[in-house]
C-alpha cells in the first residue's frame, strides 16, 4: 500500500490507487487484505479508478478499540472522499456484508456489487453460526488465535486434513496475526442471517453474484441479497467457486460497476 487516509476516529488506513474513470473501491473478506484484491484491481483500472485497502487491524493499515461495524462504515466513508466524494463499492464474501451497510447507511454510493455474502438461510444454518460466534468470541478473549483461525476455516468447510496442513504452513503465522479481526466479520455479518429491511432500504443498484459450481446455499444466501433490495439482480458465474476468478469476474464487475449511471 502507497497511500495513507484518516478515518473518522482517527485510524489510519493503508490503500492503494490505480486506474482511471469513475471510482470504484473494493472490500476484502475476512482472513485477507486489500493484496488479495491486486490482480482484479489491475484488471479493472482501464475503465475504473480502484482503490484497494486493507480493512482495519490488517496489514498496513492501523486499528482502534473499541470494535464497532459503524467505524468500518465510517473507514469507506474516509476512502469515498479520498477518491473524490461518489464512489461504486464490490465486496467478497463478508466484505459483501459490509459494503451492503455501507449502502443503507446513505454513503455516497453510485452502485453496489458482491459476491457470495455468506447469509444463512436456515434454522440449521442459523445455529452454526452463533455457535461459531460464541467459540470465537471464547478463543479470542483466552488469546488463542490459532484456535480461532481453526473455527474460521471450519466454517468455511475446509477438511480437518487441510487445517492441520495449514497450520505447518508458512502462512500460518500471518493468519493468526489478523485473527483479532475475524470477530470484526462475524460482527458484520450481524446474526448471520439476511438483515431483509435493512437492504430493502438500499436505494442503488445492487449486484448479487455467485459461482455455478458453489454450493447451493451460497447461491440462495447470494439470491436472497438480490430478491432483498429495491433495485437487484442476481447473476451466476458458470464454473466459478467461492475461490472466484478474477479474469471471470472483472469483466462483469466493470460493466456494472464502471457505469456513470
Amino acid at each position: 500500500m502507497d497511500k495513507k487516509t484518516i478515518s473518522r476516529d482517527g485510524t489510519e488506513l493503508a490503500y492503494t490507487r490505480a486506474g482511471e474513470g469513475p471510482a470504484v473501491i473494493l472490500v476484502s473478506g475476512a482472513m485477507s487484505t486489500g493484496g488479495t484484491m491486486a490482480p482484479l484491481a489491475g484488471l479493472l483500472a482501464d475503465r475504473c479508478t480502484v482503490l484497494r485497502y486493507d480493512r482495519r487491524g490488517r496489514g498496513e493499515s492501523g486499528d482502534t478499540a473499541p470494535y464497532a461495524v459503524e467505524r468500518e462504515v465510517e473507514d469507506l466513508a474516509a476512502l469515498i472522499d479520498t477518491a473524490g466524494g461518489e464512489a461504486a463499492l464490490y465486496g467478497i464474501s463478508s466484505g459483501g456484508a459490509l459494503v451492503l451497510e455501507a449502502a443503507a447507511a446513505g454513503l455516497p454510493v453510485r452502485r453496489v456489487a458482491v459476491y457470495e455474502t455468506p447469509y444463512a438461510l436456515d434454522e440449521e444454518g442459523a445455529q452454526g453460526r452463533a455457535a461459531y460466534t460464541a467459540h470465537l468470541t471464547e478463543a479470542l478473549a483466552q488469546g488463542r488465535r490459532g484456535d480461532a483461525v481453526e473455527l474460521f476455516l471450519r466454517l468455511t468447510g475446509l477438511a480437518e486434513e487441510m487445517i492441520r496442513g495449514a497450520r505447518r504452513s508458512p502462512m500460518w503465522e500471518g493468519m493468526e496475526a489478523i485473527a483479532p479481526t475475524l470477530a470484526y466479520d462475524d460482527a458484520v455479518m450481524g446474526g448471520g442471517t439476511p438483515p431483509r429491511e435493512r437492504l430493502a432500504s438500499i436505494a442503488v443498484p445492487v449486484l448479487a453474484a455467485a459461482g455455478g459450481a458453489s454450493p447451493p446455499w451460497l447461491r440462495e444466501a447470494t439470491r436472497a441479497v438480490a430478491d432483498s433490495v429495491a433495485d437487484g439482480t442476481y447473476r451466476e458465474l458458470e464454473g466459478q467457486t467461492h475461490m472466484v476468478d478474477p479474469a471471470v469476474l472483472a469483466p462483469v464487475l466493470a460493466e456494472f460497476l464502471g457505469s456513470r449511471d
